[in-house]
Protein backbone atom coordinates (compact mmCIF):
# COMPACT_ATOMS: atom_id res chain seq x y z
CA UNK A 1 0.00 0.00 0.00
CA UNK A 2 1.41 3.45 -1.06
CA UNK A 3 1.44 6.63 0.83
CA UNK A 4 -0.52 9.60 0.22
CA UNK A 5 0.91 11.17 -2.74
CA UNK A 6 1.02 15.14 -3.21
CA UNK A 7 1.84 17.42 -5.79
CA UNK A 8 5.02 17.49 -7.34
CA UNK A 9 5.64 13.74 -6.23
CA UNK A 10 5.37 11.18 -9.01
CA UNK A 11 1.94 9.00 -9.32
CA UNK A 12 1.55 5.13 -8.16
CA UNK A 13 2.57 5.02 -12.23
CA UNK A 14 5.84 6.65 -11.84
CA UNK A 15 4.52 9.84 -13.58
CA UNK A 16 5.00 12.95 -12.23
CA UNK A 17 2.23 15.07 -11.19
CA UNK A 18 1.42 18.82 -11.92
CA UNK A 19 1.41 20.87 -8.63
CA UNK A 20 -2.28 21.74 -9.75
CA UNK A 21 -3.75 18.37 -10.11
CA UNK A 22 -4.87 16.44 -7.19
CA UNK A 23 -5.27 12.66 -6.94
CA UNK A 24 -8.86 11.78 -7.56
CA UNK A 25 -11.21 10.80 -3.73
CA UNK A 26 -10.68 7.52 -2.89
CA UNK A 27 -6.92 7.16 -3.62
CA UNK A 28 -5.56 7.54 -0.29
CA UNK A 29 -6.83 4.57 0.62
CA UNK A 30 -9.86 3.00 1.97
CA UNK A 31 -11.80 4.55 4.28
CA UNK A 32 -13.60 2.35 7.31
CA UNK A 33 -16.88 2.79 7.86
CA UNK A 34 -17.51 5.26 4.90
CA UNK A 35 -15.83 8.17 6.18
CA UNK A 36 -17.33 8.77 9.50
CA UNK A 37 -15.87 11.13 12.50
CA UNK A 38 -12.32 9.57 13.12
CA UNK A 39 -11.62 8.17 9.29
CA UNK A 40 -9.57 9.38 6.24
CA UNK A 41 -11.30 12.34 4.31
CA UNK A 42 -12.73 11.21 1.36
CA UNK A 43 -14.45 13.36 -1.46
CA UNK A 44 -13.34 16.30 0.13
CA UNK A 45 -15.56 15.54 3.30
CA UNK A 46 -14.54 16.80 6.78
CA UNK A 47 -15.75 15.05 10.37
CA UNK A 48 -17.93 17.04 12.12
CA UNK A 49 -16.56 19.38 15.54
CA UNK A 50 -18.01 17.23 18.68
CA UNK A 51 -20.19 19.69 19.51
CA UNK A 52 -21.85 19.50 16.57
CA UNK A 53 -22.28 23.21 15.19
CA UNK A 54 -18.98 25.40 14.64
CA UNK A 55 -18.96 28.70 16.92
CA UNK A 56 -19.41 31.71 14.74
CA UNK A 57 -16.58 34.54 15.41
CA UNK A 58 -18.43 37.93 16.85
CA UNK A 59 -18.70 40.50 14.34
CA UNK A 60 -17.95 44.13 15.05
CA UNK A 61 -19.46 46.68 12.48
CA UNK A 62 -15.66 48.50 10.60
CA UNK A 63 -13.39 46.85 14.16
CA UNK A 64 -14.86 49.49 16.28
CA UNK A 65 -17.84 49.25 19.32
CA UNK A 66 -20.30 52.19 19.11
CA UNK A 67 -19.93 54.39 21.94
CA UNK A 68 -23.32 55.69 23.15
CA UNK A 69 -24.34 59.01 22.54
CA UNK A 70 -23.43 61.44 25.07
CA UNK A 71 -26.46 63.49 26.69
CA UNK A 72 -26.26 67.00 25.14
CA UNK A 73 -24.93 69.72 27.14
CA UNK A 74 -27.93 72.32 26.59
CA UNK A 75 -27.11 74.69 30.04
CA UNK A 76 -25.59 77.61 28.46
CA UNK A 77 -28.92 77.79 26.02
CA UNK A 78 -31.38 77.37 28.90
CA UNK A 79 -29.10 79.64 31.20
CA UNK A 80 -29.40 82.39 28.33
CA UNK A 81 -32.90 82.08 27.93
CA UNK A 82 -33.53 82.36 31.51
CA UNK A 83 -31.50 85.64 32.17
CA UNK A 84 -32.96 87.07 29.24
CA UNK A 85 -36.46 86.70 30.67
CA UNK A 86 -34.95 88.33 33.61
CA UNK A 87 -33.06 90.93 31.70
CA UNK A 88 -36.60 92.09 29.84
CA UNK A 89 -38.77 91.73 33.00
CA UNK A 90 -36.03 94.95 34.61
CA UNK A 91 -35.05 96.11 31.59
CA UNK A 92 -36.42 99.40 34.17
CA UNK A 93 -33.08 99.68 35.59
CA UNK A 94 -29.64 99.90 34.60
CA UNK A 95 -28.62 96.68 36.21
CA UNK A 96 -31.54 94.61 34.73
CA UNK A 97 -31.70 95.73 31.47
CA UNK A 98 -27.93 96.49 30.68
CA UNK A 99 -26.23 94.16 32.66
CA UNK A 100 -28.15 91.16 32.47
CA UNK A 101 -29.18 91.77 28.81
CA UNK A 102 -25.13 91.13 28.35
CA UNK A 103 -24.21 88.29 30.23
CA UNK A 104 -27.55 87.06 28.04
CA UNK A 105 -26.02 87.95 24.53
CA UNK A 106 -22.88 86.21 26.01
CA UNK A 107 -24.55 83.06 27.44
CA UNK A 108 -26.69 82.61 24.29
CA UNK A 109 -24.03 83.22 22.34
CA UNK A 110 -22.09 80.32 23.87
CA UNK A 111 -25.06 78.23 23.88
CA UNK A 112 -24.94 78.39 19.71
CA UNK A 113 -21.33 77.81 19.22
CA UNK A 114 -21.96 74.47 21.42
CA UNK A 115 -24.94 73.51 18.95
CA UNK A 116 -22.64 74.30 15.83
CA UNK A 117 -19.99 71.48 17.43
CA UNK A 118 -22.63 68.79 17.97
CA UNK A 119 -22.46 69.13 21.64
CA UNK A 120 -25.80 70.98 22.38
CA UNK A 121 -29.54 70.44 20.78
CA UNK A 122 -31.12 73.63 22.02
CA UNK A 123 -30.45 76.14 18.79
CA UNK A 124 -33.74 78.07 19.29
CA UNK A 125 -33.32 78.41 23.53
CA UNK A 126 -29.65 80.17 22.52
CA UNK A 127 -30.90 82.43 19.81
CA UNK A 128 -34.10 83.19 22.47
CA UNK A 129 -31.53 84.66 24.72
CA UNK A 130 -29.52 86.64 22.21
CA UNK A 131 -32.88 88.22 21.14
CA UNK A 132 -34.34 89.26 24.55
CA UNK A 133 -30.98 89.85 26.14
CA UNK A 134 -30.91 92.52 23.29
CA UNK A 135 -34.48 93.84 23.50
CA UNK A 136 -33.39 94.37 27.32
CA UNK A 137 -30.65 96.64 26.69
CA UNK A 138 -32.25 98.58 23.74
CA UNK A 139 -35.36 99.34 26.44
CA UNK A 140 -32.76 99.89 29.35
CA UNK A 141 -30.68 102.11 27.26
CA UNK A 142 -33.95 104.11 25.57
CA UNK A 143 -35.66 104.25 29.14
CA UNK A 144 -31.84 105.34 30.30
CA UNK A 145 -31.62 108.01 28.07
CA UNK A 146 -35.38 109.09 28.13
CA UNK A 147 -34.91 109.60 32.00
CA UNK A 148 -32.61 112.20 31.73
CA UNK A 149 -33.56 114.20 29.33
CA UNK A 150 -36.97 114.07 31.49
CA UNK A 151 -35.27 115.06 34.55
CA UNK A 152 -33.62 118.12 32.43
CA UNK A 153 -36.59 119.23 31.09
CA UNK A 154 -38.25 119.68 34.30
CA UNK A 155 -35.41 121.37 35.73
CA UNK A 156 -33.51 118.67 37.54
CA UNK A 157 -30.05 120.00 37.24
CA UNK A 158 -31.42 123.27 38.52
CA UNK A 159 -32.52 121.09 41.68
CA UNK A 160 -29.00 119.47 41.81
CA UNK A 161 -27.07 123.08 41.56
CA UNK A 162 -29.07 124.66 44.36
CA UNK A 163 -28.64 121.22 47.11
CA UNK A 164 -25.30 121.94 46.37
CA UNK A 165 -25.38 125.53 46.53
CA UNK A 166 -27.20 124.98 49.93
CA UNK A 167 -24.49 123.62 51.97
CA UNK A 168 -26.39 121.90 54.83
CA UNK A 169 -28.77 124.64 55.24
CA UNK A 170 -32.12 122.49 55.31
CA UNK A 171 -34.65 125.47 54.69
CA UNK A 172 -32.75 126.31 51.68
CA UNK A 173 -32.70 122.39 50.82
CA UNK A 174 -36.86 122.97 51.19
CA UNK A 175 -36.65 126.10 49.11
CA UNK A 176 -34.75 123.95 46.00
CA UNK A 177 -37.40 121.30 46.11
CA UNK A 178 -40.18 123.57 46.44
CA UNK A 179 -39.16 125.36 43.34
CA UNK A 180 -38.40 122.41 41.45
CA UNK A 181 -41.75 120.72 42.09
CA UNK A 182 -43.44 124.09 40.84
CA UNK A 183 -41.05 123.80 37.94
CA UNK A 184 -42.32 120.06 37.24
CA UNK A 185 -45.74 120.78 37.75
CA UNK A 186 -45.16 123.83 35.32
CA UNK A 187 -43.44 121.97 32.31
CA UNK A 188 -45.78 118.72 32.21
CA UNK A 189 -49.00 120.40 33.47
CA UNK A 190 -49.86 118.34 36.50
CA UNK A 191 -50.35 118.99 40.06
CA UNK A 192 -48.22 116.76 42.63
CA UNK A 193 -49.02 119.20 45.54
CA UNK A 194 -52.43 118.90 46.86
CA UNK A 195 -54.19 122.10 47.14
CA UNK A 196 -54.81 123.08 50.93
Amino acid sequence: MTGPQYPGQPGPDDTPRDPGQYPPPGQYGSTPQGGQYGSTPQGGQYPPPPGGQYEAAPQYAGGYQQQPPASPKNGMGIAALIVGILALLTSFTIFGGILLGIVAVILGIIGRSRVKKLVATNKGMATAGIVLGVLSIVVAAALTFFGFRLFEEVGGRDLLECVNNAGGDQAQIEQCQKDFTSNFEESLSVTITPSP
